[in-house]
């Protein structure tokens, strides 16, 4: 009996932290992005830069393609980001992406790519994979363990709001400027 007791407080308490830690049981938050920040968690480091990132010195490039723009944006350097162009080398990748958090688009890759999660605060222009199988972008700031996957250039937080509009959208990926 004694035994029946202690895994039922380990089950309680696992189910507990899966909840706390997926930012409880909203639809919102089971389909999509992280939640607003913890702050029961260690202070974060910010995000670097635009200057001084990490990224890719290579002159590969992705490109999100939204209605008639085309975003650039510049991988960041991990396996993740390696990960996200071998796939987009394989062919575009469309990913129909919800609002979410009002800071963020969200949608389904379809598959896993490995993680490199680390303690951030994203900026407008971040592309993030969440949870390894979410691709985000955001457009204003949250605070959060994530992946970066690369940064949007050229472009301000308010064209990226105009450009990505207030509600559904899709976004398609590739290797290629046009298509």
């Amino acid at each position: 009996m004694t035994g029946r007791k202690y895994a039922a407080a380990a089950l309680a308490a696992c189910l507990a932290f899966i909840l706390t830690a997926c930012g409880g049981s909203s639809p919102a938050a089971e389909s999509s992005g992280p939640v607003a920040e913890n702050p029961g968690a260690a202070a974060p480091e910010l995000s670097p830069g635009r200057e001084n990132t990490g990224q890719k010195e290579e002159d590969i490039l992705i490109y999100a393609h939204v209605g008639d723009e085309v975003l650039k944006i510049v991988p960041e350097d991990n396996s993740s980001a390696e990960d996200f162009i071998s796939l987009l080398g394989e062919g575009d990748v469309t990913i129909d992406m919800e609002d979410y958090g009002g800071f963020e688009k969200v949608g389904s890759l379809g598959r896993s790519l490995s993680t490199n999660d680390r303690p951030i605060t994203t900026q407008p222009g971040d592309v993030i994979l969440y949870q390894g199988s979410s691709v985000t972008i955001y457009y204003d700031t949250n605070t959060w363990s994530l992946t970066l996957l690369g940064r949007i250039q050229g472009l301000s937080q308010e064209e990226l709001k105009d450009i990505l509009g207030g509600g559904s959208v899709t976004v398609t990926f590739s290797l290629k400027e046009n298509i």
